[in-house]
Parts: structure tokens; C-alpha cells; sequence
């Protein structure tokens, strides 16, 4: 069944294999700049049920498929958000990734995402779930990448040029 946009509403409808799968490319240059520059409403009400906005740190991560958009439901592997910054981070803070039962430690540094033209387009971390609270959590399966796009070429001052809209990915490995 499809609605006025075009997109299957139910898991039943959907083709044997069909999996939503987006390259970070096009999470990055399609889905995030078209929802920071929301020009289109046709558009962005389309965005908007294949990736809602959601409140991430509010839900456990095992919670949150049930959220996911029209695209992934019923995907066992991935789903993906939109998420608002926190009025501590906005305020030039650090973000708070504490949920319930544990947090979202971050691993590694971040890294760039490049277009398939090699120009640097967005930046990417990638964070793992703990059960419990720091410093003594239990490292789960659970992880996410979180998208932020760059408008312009990045520069010594990468706070000016990043989007304050990040896009997540969960996943379970």
C-alpha cells in the first residue's frame, strides 16, 4: 500500500531483498542538506518519514528501531535519525549521550566523509553503547555513526562550518 508520496507503508508490501541502504554520500549531500536547508516541503515531508527526528538519548538503543522511519522498519541491521543539539551543546558545551541504562562513548577521532569528486563533505564519529554508567560500563554490540555536514570547505575553525543537525545510523554487530 502506497501512500500520496509514493512510499510503501507496510513491511508486507515491501520486494524480497529490498533494503534501504543509502552511501554515506548521499546521507551526507541529499538527506542532511536538504533538511538543514529545508527549502521544500514536499520534499522534507518525504525525508521526514524515511528519517524522523528523534530525541536518540531519551531511548535505550534496543528502543529505538520501533522509531525508525518508513524506510527501515523491519530492518534487523540499521535505522536512521535525525537528531537536535542539546541546549548544553549549543551553548558551546559537550553533549550529553547518557541514556537509562548506560551512554554512548565515542571511539577513535573523527573522521571526514568525502564525495565521490574527493572534496570533503561531511564528518563522521562513530560511537559505541555501555551498559551502566562510566567509567565501569559493559561495552555492548550496539554502535552509531553520527553524520554532520560541512558547508564549504573546512577550516581551522570547524565549529562555523558544521551542520547543527547530525544524522545518526544505529546498527547492532
Amino acid at each position: 500500500m502506497e501512500d500520496n508520496n509514493g512510499i510503501i507503508n507496510d513491511n508486507k508490501s515491501r520486494i524480497p531483498g529490498f533494503r534501504f541502504y543509502p552511501t554515506e554520500e548521499e546521507l551526507i549531500s541529499f538527506y542532511l542538506h536538504n533538511k538543514l536547508e529545508g527549502e521544500r516541503e514536499d520534499l522534507n515531508r518525504v525525508i521526514n518519514r524515511v528519517i524522523p527526528l528523534l530525541p536518540i538519548y531519551e531511548f535505550n538503543p534496543w528502543d529505538l528501531p520501533r522509531y525508525s522511519g518508513v524506510a527501515c522498519q523491519g530492518d534487523p541491521e540499521q535505522c536512521f535519525f535525525f537528531i537536535t543539539r542539546q541546549e548544553s551543546e549549543a551553548r558551546g558545551g559537550r553533549p550529553s549521550r547518557l541514556t537509562e541504562s548506560g551512554y554512548w562513548k565515542a571511539t577513535g577521532s573523527p573522521s571526514y566523509v568525502y564525495s565521490s569528486r574527493n572534496r570533503i563533505i561531511g564528518l563522521k564519529r562513530t560511537m559505541v553503547f555501555y551498559n551502566g554508567r562510566a567509567p565501569h560500563g559493559t561495552k555492548t554490540q550496539w554502535k552509531m555513526n553520527e553524520y554532520k555536514a560541512i558547508q564549504g570547505e573546512p577550516t581551522t575553525t570547524p565549529s562555523a562550518t558544521i551542520s547543527h543537525l547530525p544524522l545518526v545510523c544505529f546498527y547492532f554487530y
